[in-house]
């Protein structure tokens, strides 16, 4: 039997019905295991007196009840299941919430305009690593907009317009004319006058969740052709996205359903969805743009399983993989990263690079051997992979691509191939520095090659012709001294320096230099 647990989250949307289903295993790493959804447009059927009729209960009833299959099939050991606007401003809401536990045996939980930002946020706030901006989630049926400083929630409002009651009420046959366009526009700033607080904090970056954002950000992705395969903390610039919007908005209905990266089932919605993004980005005088790729169902998980505050957001990402992937014994990864940040430091005068640096190093070393659970002959590639396309929160997707290269670093020549293919995200000097990376992490990895943790401390220090190491071992270190002296060549082509290891052996002391 699993030994992991398995839990289910709900999503009761206006537009679609979702459900995740995450694991997480005895050491508390966690990943999604399966995720599903289905449109319901509840917003859009729902009548002027804001009545779920029986057919629409019936339609909620069928996927619920398919769903609650699906997680007996997984073994999930419980079902939360949360509904939001639709839902929530329905005239017969009540029971609406009474038949769906009658006929399915799931209690749906009814989430208010507060709830939803506040939980949305926890799953932002725990992603990604900013410390201030504007959150704006925009759904079906509301749109909910929170702004938060040094990490702190400080307000948040829940507007009763999203994409698909704002299409109802704008749109003829999936367009907007331009009064429609202005309507919206004007919808927007009316309610925004009611909460002054919003425009207070320009500058921010806006950071957005739902359906909206994220089709904006694969129509943005596959324009440029962008490199990376990833949703999460993806940045746009105002100018970009206006034009977006604009295309977009003079094409007919057939020709945007053709538009790549815009699905199928969000043709007709996504024109409104935009004009409230467009409007609320301009009356908040944001900077840019944030995709989150984490959101309510996020939040719902993190409220369950509180992450570790300890640590920062890209470490404690950094060790959910490690745990997911264990293919080398936990110490051995923690000591290596441990290696790789003192070498780090010793040689701070000859890479000149910021702390953030030395976070990525960390990072970087304590994922190098990931790759094993894929195969143990070819890791570094697979490790590479892994980190690059596993979404390491906490880190932009330059940094993403830094660490990936550096895990994966044996020459300069060979990281140059790589480094190519992502011209569109890496910036020129980064060839050099995820080359001085990488050979960092090789020689914290030789110095406890064996696994064995035969030395208890390790010092570097660096002067202009050498870099001096001392190792304090419970034996001889021979077996990391080898491994240390085959990477000596190259260390010193690529740092200029001669690498000197002083081993202090508990029976006696060894000294030796590599030049």
């Amino acid at each position: 039997m699993n030994s992991a647990m398995r839990s289910a989250f709900i999503d009761i949307g206006s537009n679609t019905i979702r459900l995740v289903i995450y694991e997480q295993n005895p050491s508390g790493a966690f990943h999604v295991i399966h995720e599903c959804k289905e449109s319901a447009r509840l917003s859009q059927k729902i009548g002027d007196d804001q009545v779920f009729t029986a057919k629409m209960i019936d339609g909620i009833v069928r996927i619920l009840l398919q769903f609650k299959e699906i997680c007996k099939a997984y073994e999930a050991a419980g079902i939360r299941a949360v509904a939001t606007a639709a839902i929530r401003n329905a005239a017969n809401t009540q029971d609406i919430i009474a038949e769906l536990k009658n006929r399915t045996g799931i209690t749906v939980e009814l989430l208010s305009g507060a709830d939803e930002a506040r939980i949305g946020f926890i799953g932002v706030i725990h992603t990604l690593d900013i410390d201030s901006g504007i959150l704006i989630d925009i759904g079906g049926g509301s749109t909910e907009v929170s702004v938060f400083r040094n990490r702190r929630l400080l307000n948040s409002v829940s507007f009763p317009f999203g994409a698909v009651n704002t299409a109802k009420r704008f749109a003829v046959d999936g367009v907007l004319s331009a009064a429609a366009m202005n309507g919206i526009k004007s919808m927007v700033t009316k309610a925004l006058e009611e909460h002054p607080w919003l425009q207070e904090h320009h500058g921010l970056p806006l950071i957005g969740l739902g359906g909206t954002i994220r089709s904006l950000c694969k129509i943005s992705q596959r324009r440029s052709k962008y490199s990376l395969p990833l949703t999460h903390h993806y940045m746009m610039k105002a100018a970009e996205v206006d034009e977006i919007y604009a295309s977009l908005g003079v094409m007919s209905a057939e020709k945007r359903k053709k538009v790549d990266g815009l699905s199928k089932d969000r043709y007709d919605i996504i024109i409104p969805g935009l004009a409230i993004l467009h409007s609320l980005f301009h009356a908040a005088r944001a900077s840019h743009y944030i995709v989150s790729g984490s959101g309510l169902r996020d939040g719902l998980f993190f409220e369950s399983h509180p992450p570790d505050e300890r640590l920062s957001i890209a470490e404690r990402s950094a060790r959910n993989l490690l745990l997911l992937h264990n293919a080398a014994p936990l110490p051995h990864a923690e000591r290596v990263s441990g290696y790789t940040a003192i070498l780090f430091d010793a040689l701070q005068d000859k890479h000149g690079l910021p702390p953030r640096y030395r976070l990525l190093a960390s990072v970087t070393a304590l994922l190098y051997r990931i790759g094993v659970a894929v195969n143990y002959y070819k890791f570094p590639v697979h490790s590479a992979y892994l980190i690059a396309h596993s979404r390491l929160d906490g880190i932009t997707h330059r940094e993403t691509l830094l660490c990936s290269l550096a895990a994966d670093y044996k020459t300069k020549k060979r990281t140059h191939q790589s480094y190519l293919k992502h011209k569109d995200i890496l910036q020129e000097p980064d060839l050099e520095r995820i080359a001085r990376l990488g050979s960092l992490i090789q020689l914290a990895a030789a110095l406890d090659c064996g696994h064995t943790m035969t030395v208890e401390e390790m010092t570097a220090l660096a002067d202009n012709k050498k870099l001096n190491i001392r190792l304090k071992a419970k034996q001889t270190p021979a077996l990391e001294i080898r491994a240390a002296e085959a990477l000596s060549k190259d260390f010193k082509k690529m740092w200029g320096l001669s690498l000197v290891i002083h081993a202090d052996p508990l029976e006696h002391d060894r000294h030796v230099s590599m030049s």
